[in-house]
């Protein structure tokens, strides 16, 4: 019975350590995925990329309704 009850505590200390480092490296971690993902990518070609591009474009709310033929936007100055 010892011995369940070391390799639960161990299962759990394994589990909880993977849980701090993922918490703690996050955006190192994320970057390095992202990386990972972009060269498995066959369509990817490095060539095309512009060094001053943000990585994930955000798209602007503009963008958005501009799609859209019934919405109206307002400029307040």
């Amino acid at each position: 019975m010892g011995a369940l009850t070391a390799s639960l505590i161990a299962i759990a200390g394994l589990a909880l350590g993977w849980v701090a480092i993922e918490m703690a490296c996050k955006p190192c971690l994320d970057k390095g995925r992202e990386a990972i993902d972009r060269s498995l990518n066959p369509d990817y070609d490095p060539d095309d990329d512009d060094i001053r591009a943000p990585l994930n474009p955000s798209t602007t709310p503009a963008d958005e309704n501009a799609s859209d033929p019934t919405s109206t936007v307002v400029k307040i100055s």
